[in-house]
């Protein structure tokens, strides 16, 4: 399928930027990450500086990394939290940009073609080209972590939509009485479900959430997925990020469970949840795979 994040070869710097975490690394054609590094996304301390600053920690990592590897990189490539549109990027859970030039910065610094898309997005690329969607050419990749995000992959071709957000799962409703979401909206499922959520519903990090709380937010997460399942004609959902994976098993199987009840079409009864199967690795292949596409000249 033609998900292997565009033709061109070589290695690839990438960088992905979370709300919790800024990680940067080398990627080399095949999906392996030859060196890596991470450091805890800056506190927006506010102040007319605070955009640049943080984009100064960014490219201070990324820099070091391509040096760690040793080896010459023909672009990079980033997986960041949305929404964004063609030339900004405005991540609701990193309050210091707001229709910040990334990929422009990145170009000025490095001097090399530069691609930036959803963080989820990368990770449907990463997942279609070296991971559990590689057999599979329409599915879902989600990201539950510190937010929650989705990248669909129809036909074979990963949609962008009319501003690049496309596949936005996190904004999907599911419960119109739920909690406040950072959006604006209520009840959306990332208002529920994300690290951060789940640490101010409990009061503790979402790492020590109980086994009620991790089925709860399975259920929830299975929800959504039935739902798009239902509406695009989907067989698979790949799972990834921190809460997914640390939830472990009965996240999982609450997940299966409940898009089971939601997706009774016959064409999307079977409808199967997987893990991702790059594990820590697919946030910087996924990034590695934009900028390949950026490299090869593909319009992201």
């Amino acid at each position: 399928m033609p998900l292997t994040g565009g033709s061109a070869l070589g290695c690839v710097a990438a960088l992905d930027v979370g709300g919790t975490k800024i990680e940067a690394g080398v990627v080399d054609p095949r999906g392996g990450v030859l060196a890596r590094a991470r450091i805890p996304t800056p506190p927006d301390h506010g102040g007319v500086g605070a955009a640049q600053e943080l984009f100064a920690s960014a490219a201070e990592l990324l820099a070091a990394v391509i040096a760690e590897a040793s080896v010459v990189v023909d672009a990079v490539g980033v997986g960041c939290g949305g929404p964004m549109d063609a030339s900004t990027v405005s991540p609701l859970n990193i309050t210091q940009w707001r229709r910040f030039p990334l990929r422009a910065a990145l170009v000025a610094e490095f001097g090399l073609p530069v691609g930036v898309d959803n963080d989820a997005k990368a990770l449907a690329l990463a997942e279609g080209a070296h991971g559990a969607a590689s057999d599979v050419e329409n599915f879902l990749a989600m990201v539950v972590s510190t937010g929650v995000g989705g990248g669909l992959v129809l036909d074979g071709r990963l949609l962008d939509g009319a501003m690049g957000n496309a596949g936005h799962i996190g904004h999907l409703v599911v419960d119109p009485q739920g909690r406040r979401c950072g959006c604006g909206g209520r009840g959306c499922l990332e208002a529920q479900v994300s690290g951060t959520a789940i640490a101010e519903i409990t009061g503790r990090p979402a790492s020590e959430a109980d086994l009620s709380v991790r089925r709860w937010a399975g259920r929830l997460v299975g929800r959504a997925v039935g739902s798009v399942c239902n509406l695009l004609d989907l067989q698979l959902a790949v799972l990834a990020g921190s809460v997914s994976i640390g939830f472990g098993a009965p996240f999982v199987e609450a997940a299966q469970q409940e898009l089971d009840r939601v997706a009774r079409l016959p064409n999307c009864a079977g409808a199967r949840i997987r893990i991702g199967g790059l594990a820590a690795d697919g946030p910087l292949v996924g990034a590695a795979c934009v900028g390949r596409l950026a490299l090869s000249g593909t319009d992201l």
